[in-house]
């Protein structure tokens, strides 16, 4: 029997009393909408572990059951699922995201509630920085950190000192704070040189990208530089390609994603570069044994390979579930205080929840997109991603210094809010 169908056949065997003892979590991710596939595969992610972790013994002795909303990464409705989720669910822990959007103003909502929030999929520099708070804790890669590893990349290989850099960038938080990081890192800083265009987000049209592409052909950069996510990162490599923009110009994007390639196809992913903290051949690629443990039963469950935001989901949950047990309590400060600072290897190398922004401090790939040929000899025709570069987070993320001035010239204090006793 699979591992996955093995835990539930002993989930559903367990004593009713145990299940009336269950706690809740509320997952707030999108069922619909532009970013629905990376939302599709963190439900995907959550629920193998919540089957392991209730085969498992629950938390605490508690079986744990998800409440899921669709947040069509929309905030103000985010605003009314995690409301509804916090006071008349009484859930101990919200997780999920994709759009920062979201992820910040549910932040703030949690933080006035005092519940806690785990974020998967939310790249915003201001997550964890000018909007952070002591209730949230990001596990996935900041704009900044991924800024780094592919600004370190592209001024190694297009010195702006010889290239034009031209970026077409998504209109919100992330969009922005993308561009932002990858300038800095990239030498491309002078906008009267490394000209932008901006789409509208959400909703951006198929003629609208034509249009942007159109004007970088007659920018003619050297780097396109297209800081777009889910289907309209999609949308956007699709129209370049079929303008031929590729023949003429080094394409990259901030995030290669597996949904996001998937949906544009191989020949149109060829060659992009980008950057990524889980993929699923890193685990491979690097012998981390949990890793490659977690993909092939993802693979026998739902017969194909994991996305990012599945291996999201999957860390938040196992991670709520350890720094509950290692507290001894459901308690919100006493769970806080005990992943401040905490260690764990779960998927890939060692990661940390750092102290003083709560960003998750992890190992940053640099991605190559292979050949088509090569994705199309795969047996679910998903083989991707070629894994050229890393760079740790204690290299990668912004430094206290650099957090401090983010937290100053947003008006903010230079600390997380205090918890009680603090």
């Amino acid at each position: 029997m699979k591992w996955p169908y093995l835990y539930l056949a002993i989930w559903l065997l367990l004593p009713w009393s145990l299940l009336a003892e269950r706690i809740t979590i509320g997952m707030n991710y999108p069922q619909t909408g532009p970013y629905m596939f990376i939302g599709i595969d963190q439900e995907r992610g959550a629920q193998l572990a919540l089957e392991e972790i209730n085969a498992a013994g629950g938390i605490l002795g508690r079986q744990v059951e998800i409440l899921r909303r669709d947040s069509k990464s929309d905030p103000d409705l985010s605003t009314l699922n995690v409301i509804e989720l916090i006071d008349k669910k009484n859930v101990k822990m919200i997780f999920g995201g994709v759009s920062s959007g979201v992820a910040i103003k549910v932040s703030e909502i949690c933080q006035n509630k005092r519940t806690l929030f785990m974020a998967t999929v939310t790249s915003a520099n201001a997550t964890t920085g000018s909007h952070g708070h002591r209730h949230t804790f990001r596990t996935c890669y900041s704009a900044w950190m991924g800024g780094k590893t592919l600004g370190i990349y592209l001024k190694k290989t297009f010195p702006t000192e010889f290239h034009r850099y031209f970026f077409i960038v998504a209109d919100y938080s992330w969009g922005r704070s993308a561009e932002d990081s990858i300038r800095i890192f990239s030498g491309a800083e002078n906008k009267k040189i490394h000209k932008v265009s901006y789409t509208k987000f959400p909703g951006v049209t198929h003629q609208s990208f034509i249009n942007k592409m159109k004007l970088a052909q007659i920018r003619k950069p050297d780097v396109l530089v297209l800081c777009h996510f889910g289907a309209e990162m999609t949308k956007a490599v699709s129209v370049a390609t079929k303008l031929g923009l590729k023949k003429d110009m080094h394409i990259v994007v901030p995030i290669l994603e597996l949904s996001m390639c998937e949906g544009a196809g191989p020949e149109v992913m060829e060659g992009i570069v980008g950057t990524s903290d889980f993929n699923w051949k890193a685990p491979f690629a690097h012998e981390y044994e949990n890793g490659k443990l977690f993909v092939r039963r993802f693979v026998d469950r739902y017969g194909r390979y994991p996305c990012w935001g599945a291996s999201k989901a999957y860390t938040v949950l196992w991670e709520y579930k350890n720094a509950v047990e290692r507290a001894g309590s459901f308690n919100v400060s006493d769970v806080i205080r005990t992943l401040e600072g905490h260690k764990f290897t779960l998927l890939k190398d060692e990661e940390q929840w750092r102290v003083f922004d709560h960003q998750n401090i992890q190992t940053i790939f640099l991605v190559k997109c292979k050949k088509k040929e090569s994705v199309l000899a795969d047996r679910y025709q998903l083989d991707f991603f070629q894994i050229i570069d890393q760079l740790p987070g204690n290299r990668s993320a912004r430094t206290y210094k650099e957090w401090i001035s983010e937290r100053l010239k947003a008006n903010k204090p230079i600390y997380l809010e205090k918890l009680p006793g603090e």
